[in-house]
This record gives structure tokens, C-alpha cells and sequence, in this order.
């Protein structure tokens, strides 16, 4: 059988919206020589019908939920389950992971309090976990959601959790799914607080405790930015290192 096309790229990132895009991740795939294709499904460009030929799979985040009858979305979990068939590595931030969550028969819900700001994340110290997550079991990362995998899917290792949000993360075979922005810079924080939803001023009054104002936002991000893309370094190497071929 022929390898269908990929422009010479060794990874697949699948964008959902325009303010979603690959962020670090994209950095720190051009600090490894790695070649790598966006395509965005706002910006009107088709997935492609299969990641064969790719080499790893990165899924992005968005404002949509998993559960959004978006034709797009059911796109992202057919080709996440191809790669899952073809060894080739599935990592996935925020919506990205929910999708994961879902391809593989796990469940998306809401849930009663959102996430938003840098909170705190803890590791459930497990062989798994450390070899992902790194061996301090507490981490300072990026949220933005509502929604979460309240229901991991068969044979998934729940990773981390955090008070708000009982799955964080989880892994299952080579794949690794986050419920947290590891891929966050400053640029995409200043552009999803220029445009932060009807919702968030609200969020912030309802629920202090895990939803930040954009002072406080701020001054974080002077503080976890760092240690956050230290922790993203690590999973992208993990992942890189399950890439196929």
C-alpha cells in the first residue's frame, strides 16, 4: 500500500479554533529539527483522511466542547483512533484530550466548577506518572476548561488530578492525554483574556478559588511560565520518543 502525502512532516497537529494554535509545542518542535503540518479546522483546512505516513499525532485544544455535534470533531477522534491502530503516539491538550478520552470510550462532561488561571496539579506517583509528569509530584499548570473526562477510558491510568478537577491526565498504551494548557505562552493567555467569553467574568466572582481575574493571572504567569514549559520539554520528549518509524 502507498503512504498517503504528508509534505514531509513527521508530526500532525489538529487546531480546532484560530485562537487555539500550537503555542510552545510549535517552539519546541522547531528546537528539535522536528518537521511538523497545523491544519485548522476554523480556518477551513480539511484534516487529512488519515495520519498514515505521520510519525506522532498532537491534538490542540478550542472553546468547543468534545460532546459538540461538530463534523470536525468526530474527524479528530476517527484519525486518533487510526493512529492508536497504526503505534503512532496521540498527545492531547485541554479539548484535545477530551476527544482522546472520548475516541477511546471514556465519557466528557461539565463539570460544576471551571478551571481557569494556573492552579495547582498533583501526580499520583505512579511508574507511569513519573516517567510523564516527572518525579516531583506537584506542578503549578495552565486551565482553561469546564468540561473534563469524568470517565477515563478502558485500560486508561489516571495521572494527576487536582482539588477542582478529579482527571487531569491519563495515559493509555502510548498515548497521553491532558486535561491542562502545557502548550501555553504568554501570547495565547493575552489573546483568550482579550476575548474571555460572556461566562468568565462571572467564573471569576463564583469561583475564586479556581478562577483567576487577569491580575492575578498575570503575576502567575511571571512565576509558573518557566517550571510550565520545563514540564512541557519533558512530555514532548516522552512523546517524541514513541514517535514510529
Amino acid at each position: 500500500m502507498n503512504t498517503p502525502p504528508t509534505d514531509g512532516a513527521d508530526v500532525l497537529l489538529l487546531q480546532h479554533l484560530h485562537e487555539d494554535g500550537p503555542g510552545y509545542l510549535g517552539q519546541w518542535l522547531d528546537e528539535q529539527g522536528a518537521r511538523w503540518q497545523v491544519r485548522c479546522a476554523e480556518a477551513g483546512e480539511a484534516y487529512p483522511e488519515t495520519v498514515r505516513g505521520y510519525r506522532g499525532l498532537a491534538v490542540l485544544g478550542g472553546a468547543w466542547s468534545a460532546n459538540d455535534d461538530r463534523p470536525t470533531l468526530r474527524q479528530a477522534e476517527a484519525l486518533i483512533l487510526e493512529a492508536d491502530a497504526l503505534g503512532i503516539p496521540v498527545i492531547g491538550h485541554c479539548l484535545g484530550g477530551q476527544l482522546m478520552a472520548r475516541a477511546f470510550g471514556g465519557r466528557v462532561e461539565r463539570q460544576p466548577q471551571p478551571e481557569v488561571g494556573w492552579l495547582p496539579m498533583h501526580h499520583t506517583g505512579s511508574e507511569t506518572a513519573r516517567a510523564w509528569l516527572g518525579h516531583a509530584a506537584d506542578a503549578t499548570v495552565y486551565q482553561w476548561h469546564q468540561d473534563s473526562f469524568v470517565q477515563l477510558p478502558p485500560g486508561a491510568e489516571l495521572l494527576a488530578c487536582s482539588p477542582a478537577c478529579a482527571h487531569q491526565a491519563f495515559a493509555l498504551r502510548q498515548h497521553l492525554a491532558m486535561q491542562f494548557h502545557i502548550e501555553i505562552t504568554p501570547a495565547k493567555i493575552a489573546d483568550w483574556l482579550a476575548h474571555p467569553g460572556e461566562a468568565y467574568p462571572l467564573h471569576v466572582l463564583l469561583h475564586p478559588d479556581s478562577v483567576q481575574d487577569p491580575a492575578r493571572m498575570h503575576a502567575a504567569t511571571a512565576q509558573h511560565l518557566a517550571g510550565s514549559q520545563a514540564l512541557a520539554a519533558r512530555i514532548y520528549g516522552v512523546w517524541r520518543s514513541r514517535w514510529v518509524g
